[in-house]
């Protein structure tokens, strides 16, 4: 680590180079005023006595620039370039960042009309400098009317991009830049590239990210081939990550982790059966309550007040970094306490309900299910796994079959008060049929059909479990669980020529719109198109 001596807008600071590292920086933030430099790619403190020696506390091994080294300032005393307007009426400086131009020129009534002209040109009033959008021909144009002018013309092939709190990069003009992120979506940086930005803009629930010059879409095999066939035809260099999981996130208090942990109020559940929500609904919120509860364990429930709560739910953003889902839940969990329970007036609290991030399941290949269901040896399991694909159900569904709703006769299954409190048929497949009656025989189930242990319903963890062993032995490393079997379900029916409208109805869909989703998934077509690399003549 070497630090040494530069001016930053106007005044000496002292510049501190190291290779990135997350730790070094955040050691480094505790000193008061410290900065990054976009110019300079480095961090750099106040230049003063007080900064500089708990530098050397911080970093003992700091190497210091003695041929800069000076008399280090006090804070009082501030060294100064020349201003502006006072450079040499010649001296022009050009610095090229990626798509933005940087102009330092002196006062000049000519100059500024020019400047002015250059559709979205503006002044920065800090770093005295005008900022020029890097497009079409305005380098040129600033080359032609400076000319002798320019002293200084610096030009970085790329742009910086801060690809998260804690890291910056440099991406160069033929740089592509993919990551898939942990809540399901992939972040596209790169230079100005027309062909690449308009595919982008063609994918469903695409966002541009104006601050920090990125794209985003949901997260799917056919976006990102077909994102990498487009760099690769652009003779991009392409490179794809994915973001490692957050370990820093805090968990949720726990009844060993304060003496009076507090449970869910009785009279919060009840109001829940009474309004007949579901018992998956009432599971949710009772547990999202009792975290709140919990939260403010020192405080009676109801002399919480306003303030309080919305400090809860910026907690739950920032320390606990929960799900946008999440955070909506609590909300709800929450005002349905104060406003249904207590009878208090409906209320917004001061915290933006967060913009639900559209993500696209993760479905498998035929071949993959066919695999998944090989796997599973246990006839019970098998036709478990059998059922949920074949007909397209819910885990809850799966669990709350009874013999009565298999109709063999229409080969179909009722779906009995399912999401929305709704009922539906599904198919019956004549294949889950043979398998079902063969595990009839075997395992003569009396009032579910998958019953647990003591004749009750079947427990919907041990079918995770079922599920997640099954992936495990079939070899599949795609992130699906027992939901991504209904996923594949309405892919498949759709790729093999099933109108849309009777998947939704199949699915127990609302709204259209819901089921249309499949239609972003499917790779029905991509048989067609063949990538550049297999017209090259390269063995």
């Amino acid at each position: 680590m070497k630090a040494s001596k530069f001016i930053y807008k106007n005044e000496y600071r002292i510049k501190v180079d190291f290779a990135f590292d997350k730790n070094i920086a955040q050691k480094l933030k505790q000193i008061k005023d410290t900065q990054w430099s976009n110019s300079q790619k480095a961090w750099h403190i106040p230049y003063h006595t007080d900064a500089f020696k708990m530098l050397k506390v911080l970093f003992p091994d700091l190497e210091y620039n003695k041929e800069k080294k000076e008399e280090v300032t006090t804070p009082e005393i501030k060294q100064t370039i020349t201003p502006i307007n006072d450079y040499n009426k010649n001296s022009i400086s050009i610095t090229v960042f990626g798509r933005k131009i940087v102009v330092k020129i002196p006062k000049n009534e000519l100059d500024t009309r020019f400047i002015v002209s250059l559709r979205y040109s503006s002044w920065d009033a800090k770093s005295y400098c005008w900022i020029v959008p890097n497009y079409g021909r305005n380098l040129d144009l600033l080359k032609s009317h400076f000319k002798d002018r320019i002293t200084e013309l610096v030009v970085h092939n790329g742009f910086e991009s801060k690809i998260n709190a804690d890291e910056k990069r440099m991406i160069g003009k033929n740089d592509l830049l993919i990551i898939k992120t942990n809540f399901g979506r992939l972040k596209i940086i790169f230079g100005f590239n027309k062909e690449l930005a308009k595919a982008i803009k063609k994918m469903p629930y695409n966002s541009w990210n104006s601050e920090n010059k990125w794209w985003t879409v949901p997260y799917a095999e056919k976006f990102l081939n077909e994102i990498k066939a487009i760099g690769n035809e652009q003779n991009l260099i392409i490179k794809y990550e994915e973001e490692i999981k957050d370990e820093t996130k805090i968990a949720r208090v726990s009844k060993y982790d304060i003496p009076n942990y507090k449970a869910c109020p009785e009279e919060y559940l009840l109001k829940l059966k009474e309004l007949r929500y579901s018992e998956r609904t009432l599971q949710t919120y009772s547990i999202l309550l009792t975290e709140f509860i919990n939260h403010f364990h020192s405080f009676e429930l109801k002399s919480i007040d306003e303030s309080m709560i919305t400090d809860f739910l910026r907690y739950l953003v920032i320390d606990r970094k929960v799900s946008a889902s999440y955070q909506n839940q609590a909300i709800n969990a929450i005002k349905f306490y104060y406003e249904r329970v207590l009878g208090g007036e409906r209320k917004v609290y001061l915290i933006d309900r967060p913009r639900k991030e559209t993500i696209l399941p993760e479905v498998l290949s035929e071949k993959e299910v066919a695999e998944l269901l090989q796997k599973t040896s246990n006839i019970k399991h098998k036709a478990i796994l059998m059922l949920c694909y074949s007909a397209g159900l819910r885990l809850g569904e799966l669990t709350e079959i009874k013999l009565k709703d298999i109709d063999s006769e229409r080969m179909q299954i009722r779906i009995t008060q399912a999401k929305g409190k709704k009922d539906r048929y599904t198919i019956l497949s004549p294949n889950i049929l043979e398998l079902l009656r063969k595990y009839f025989v075997k395992e003569k189930p009396k009032v579910w059909l998958f019953e647990g242990v003591g004749g009750g319903q079947y427990a919907r963890r041990s079918i995770q479990l079922i599920m997640r062993d099954s992936v495990k032995k079939a070899g599949i490393t795609k992130k699906v669980s027992v939901h991504s079997l209904r996923h594949s379900f309405a892919t498949h029916l759709l790729e093999n020529g099933t109108d849309l409208r009777y998947i939704q109805s199949l699915l127990g869909h609302e709204s259209s719109k819901t089921t249309e989703i499949y239609t972003h998934i499917t790779t029905k077509g991509f048989e067609q198109i063949k990538s550049p690399l297999d017209k090259l003549n390269i063995f």
